[in-house]
């Protein structure tokens, strides 16, 4: 019995010495997101129209699930996505069909009212 305590007491104690080293004193690098991007992928911006974080993970999850598109980052300010893709795979046309249909208006699709009326609140960004 003694043994079993003493080695929860060992565990506990490494736990708790892990746990320190990584105070705000020990700051690690940031970890920076890279996308994997081909020579062959052809680089467009496409204006979408949305208003908040869930609009941001919409629009790039769409577009992501397309295949072809290899990133797609959405900036709200500038309202623009951008893209990466192989156009042997996919077109800007086609990715901005894909969007309207998640209820989100592009430069080239208006999103349907029905979807874009389904979406929340915060969402909305019609006027």
């Amino acid at each position: 019995m003694r043994k079993f305590i003493l080695f929860f007491a060992v565990i506990a104690m490494i736990s708790v010495s892990n746990g320190c080293g990584n105070s705000s004193s020990q700051k690690k690098a940031p970890e920076t997101r890279k996308e994997e991007t081909s020579q062959k992928d052809e680089h467009a911006m496409l204006k979408t129209l949305g208003s908040c974080g869930m609009c941001k993970t919409r629009i790039e999850k769409t577009a992501k699930g397309i295949d072809g598109v290899t990133v797609a980052n959405w900036d709200k300010d500038s309202q623009q996505l951008h893209l990466h893709f192989d156009p042997k795979k996919t077109s800007v046309d086609a990715i901005s069909k894909a969007i309207a249909k998640s209820g989100h208006d592009t430069e080239k699709d208006k999103a349907d009212d029905e979807v874009y009326n389904a979406l929340p609140g915060c969402c909305k960004y019609r006027k």
